[in-house]
């Protein structure tokens, strides 16, 4: 039984955050790995023209570069690179210790503990990326660039198969992008706040399969049978520094997942979060509770290259402004190769309290190598 429970974990691991990649071993469990992603699409938006009428464009929405390497069997390191638009930029580069599924520690720049949908990030998203995200506020509310932060956590997967999953850690902080100045910035304005860390953790039970790893996914494509809940929050005192106020910073989340195969048929999923943002009532735009739902289904049988998934979400995001945010996207994937491999379709309805409701089509290549 044991047995079965450590070979049905590294499935899992497999398909939940996996990219094809090569790797070049050189004995002694030493080590280089290097592959790369990206995400191109075809946007047309409402208004989105310069004459007010539908915009036609394509974009490259990412282009990452993976370089992974390990020492021995208890050290390795990771160092990953992104597109922004205008320049390659470091999104990740850790030193990753590990000295057993129950207790690992990664230092350096990383995606701090936070909900099941940053977690994913775009590539393990269920259909059209997650930068777009309205509920969930913790990619671009916090860190360096898309989410990242120089610290330190400590996660592990404890309990029965490792089910209990927890992961804590201490950040730098001061470099929220919601109004608030990097504490540079507050410091050359001659702002006066404590340079206390921001702490942050995440807590997940998983009742049936377990999900093993730091990073996670928004959806196994039929690739296990998923029931989890779970907690996550993020704290650091005189987070906030305006020229005008100082305050402190705090947001947590709950989320849940249930992702359930049938024989022969395929296998669907629902999944649930709420979150609540506070930030001492300075920045009332990005203070306030937020919420997101949403399903698929995966065909079993394949179409040509691949399978179909049909999917829907709803997020509203209520600001303390009284302004609401709601977010409606009805699409499809079309999966060639898990998360390696896929095409997504999704029209968006965006609706903001007091102005005028959009909508757009979008057209999602995504491949990993």
């Amino acid at each position: 039984m044991a047995l079965k429970r450590v070979v049905l974990a590294v499935a899992v691991a497999a398909v939940g955050n996996a990219w094809a990649g090569a790797t070049i071993n050189m004995g002694d469990d030493k080590s280089v790995s290097v592959g790369f992603g990206l995400r191109e699409s075809y946007t047309s938006a409402e208004g989105g023209a310069p004459d007010g009428g539908r915009s036609s464009d394509f974009n490259l929405d990412s282009g990452r570069l993976f370089f992974g390497a390990s020492l021995n069997k208890n050290i390795k390191g990771m160092f990953n690179t992104e597109w922004d638009g205008d320049k390659i930029r470091v999104l990740d580069a850790a030193g990753q210790f590990a000295i057993s599924p129950e207790l690992n520690i990664w230092a350096g720049r990383l995606l701090s503990p936070s909900d099941r949908a940053n977690m994913a990030g775009p590539y393990y998203s269920l259909g059209g990326g997650y930068w777009a995200g309205v509920a969930s506020r913790y990619g671009y509310n916090g860190g360096i660039f898309r989410g990242r932060d120089d610290g330190v956590v400590v996660w592990g997967n404890a309990g029965d198969g490792g089910r209990l999953g927890y992961s804590f850690g201490a950040f730098e902080g001061h470099t929220f992008g919601i109004g608030s100045l990097t504490q540079s910035a507050a410091k050359a304005a001659g702002v006066k706040a404590d340079d206390a860390l921001m702490y942050a953790g995440r807590v997940q039970y998983d009742f049936w399969d377990p999900e093993p790893g730091y990073y996670g996914t928004g959806n196994y494509l039929g690739g296990a049978d998923i029931l989890a809940i779970g907690v996550a929050g993020r704290s650091q005192k005189d987070g906030i520094l305006t020229t005008g106020k100082v305050g402190d910073y705090k947001s947590w989340n709950v989320d849940f997942l249930l992702e359930k195969r049938l024989k022969g048929a395929g296998a669907f999923a629902v999944e649930a979060a709420w979150y609540k943002y506070d930030t001492d009532g300075i920045i009332l735009a990005e203070q306030g509770k937020a919420y997101s739902a949403g399903a698929s289904y995966i065909f079993e049988d394949k179409a040509g290259w691949g399978k179909f998934q049909p999917f829907v979400r709803w997020q509203k995001f209520a600001a303390d402004t009284n302004i609401d945010t709601k977010q409606f996207d009805v699409g499809t994937n079309y999966i060639i190769d898990g998360y390696n491999a896929q095409i997504s379709a999704v029209y968006s309805k965006t609706k903001i309290t007091s102005a005028a409701d959009t909508d757009k089509f979008q057209i999602a290549l995504q491949l990993q190598y």
